[in-house]
């Protein structure tokens, strides 16, 4: 397949794919993907030619297979929102700007905002993310049609208001059973609340309990700033990890993002809860939470340590490759450590723990997998010269070294060109502009 062959028919699925010379991190040559979307073999002899047995053949010679990226917080659809309030306070940031504008989004906001994202996310290689926002059902359909993967929350929030909560658990409740009664296995449901500050106990009770009976993951905030952690003491008497615990919050279906100012008695908590925790420094550093995760009291402790952009507000992109190398420098200038959090670590991160965390297979190329694959262009500067293809992937490569997005053996894109994108870059741009505009009236 060459730029010149790329018709939008490839892009369908529920076609077989050779990735024709393919170099994987151990070294084998050659992947081919069946019509279901599974890794059919890895590495091939001389005397067989998969070629001849796939419907598409991806001509990859001068590419690095590697597994599909995994983004483990996000809030797709405030891409919207990107560059629409910089370079404030956290709660200022928040109470003036943006939950004012949120006040005004509608269904096909968060659509065409989600579709934005996605096309943002596959761009980077990333193939699946951990969701929570509004309108849900509406990103649903944007994740649907760009082919990727996603658990999806609706934000709870309650503030303690007993009206409210019955309003955000009905909420929660239909997203949940629209997302099942789509039966598509790239799409899961979770519910999704907000944080310690902002959902009351017996709200967060709920959630726990909903959360086990459907048996659905639960996504929330932990612990970014300072200052919640020193108000949740004075409310509760402990720190909101412990609040969280008391209320059922924390088990292996548990995703926490940032997770900043936990302490080690926390850390522990968390890895014997079997937590995973949504690690997102670019977020962290630009709303100056004045802390770094605890990436290794975190592992040590047996916790799923993973990756997110967080929203377009905060970060203000979803390029999980710039993402992986801010992590890995953070938690070594923060904590003083130059060993701390080594490439290969880095990579799981974004991979194996990833998938782990929101339950999409292994993160890892193997036969019998479903195709979650990424080819990175070795022949781009920051590929060049390849001593070790894992530094570069963590320390030198981003968006632009991605060449070819595969996902559940689907192509959604192929040397560059993602269809359809076109048409949302103008669409979202103009949904942006109608969205302030009602907002200011």
């Amino acid at each position: 397949m060459t730029p010149d062959d790329l018709d939008d028919d490839i892009f369908k699925g529920g076609m077989s794919v050779f990735l024709k010379d393919a170099k994987t991190a151990d070294g084998r040559s050659g992947i081919l993907i069946d019509e279901d979307g599974i890794i059919a073999a890895i590495g091939f002899k001389s005397d067989r030619k998969p070629e001849n047995e796939a419907d598409i053949v991806v001509e990859a010679s001068d590419m690095i297979a590697v597994p599909g990226f995994v983004n483990t917080h996000t809030h797709a659809a405030m891409s919207l929102l990107r560059g629409y309030a910089d370079d404030m306070h956290l709660q200022e940031w928040l109470s003036e700007k943006i939950w004012p504008l949120e006040a005004h989004l509608v269904a096909d906001d968060v659509y065409w905002g989600t579709k934005l994202a996605c096309m943002e996310m596959i761009r980077s290689g990333t193939v699946a993310f951990n969701d929570m926002y509004f309108f849900m059902e509406s990103a649903a359909k944007a994740v649907d049609e760009t082919g990727m993967k996603a658990v999806l929350s609706h934000g709870f929030i309650d503030f303690g208001d007993a009206e409210k909560r019955e309003k955000e658990i009905r909420a929660t409740e239909s997203l949940v059973s629209h997302i099942k009664s789509l039966n598509n296995p790239r799409i899961k449901a979770a519910v999704g609340p907000h944080a310690p500050y902002t959902v009351s106990k017996d709200a967060l009770k709920w959630c726990a309990g909903f959360a086990e009976e459907e048996e659905i993951l639960l996504h929330i905030h932990l612990s970014e700033t300072e200052q919640e952690v020193k108000d949740c003491i004075e409310a509760n008497k402990m720190r909101p990890s412990k609040l969280l615990d008391e209320c059922g919050c924390l088990s292996e279906r548990t995703v926490a993002a940032h997770c900043c100012w936990l302490n080690g008695e926390e850390c522990e908590l968390l890895g014997k809860r079997g937590v995973s925790v949504s690690h997102n420094p670019a977020s962290n550093m630009k709303l100056a939470v004045n802390r770094a995760m605890p990436y290794k009291e975190l592992r040590n402790s047996g916790a799923n340590v993973t990756l997110g952009t967080d929203g377009c507000s905060s970060n203000n992109n979803l390029d999980i490759l710039e993402e992986v190398k801010f992590a890995a420098l953070l938690q070594k200038f923060y904590w003083n450590s130059d060993t701390i959090l080594p490439a290969g670590e880095a990579l799981e991160m974004i991979t194996s723990s990833g998938a782990k965390a929101l339950g999409f297979g292994s993160g890892k190329i193997e036969e019998g997998q479903y195709a979650d694959i990424v080819l990175l262009d070795r022949k781009t500067p920051c590929m060049t010269p390849l001593y070790n293809p894992v530094s570069n992937i963590i320390y030198s490569a981003g968006a632009n070294a991605v060449n070819t997005v595969i996902c559940n053996g689907r192509i959604l894109m192929a040397d560059g060109y993602i269809p359809g994108e076109e048409e949302t870059l103008r669409k979202a741009s103009e949904i942006a502009g109608n969205l302030v505009s009602r907002s200011e009236k």
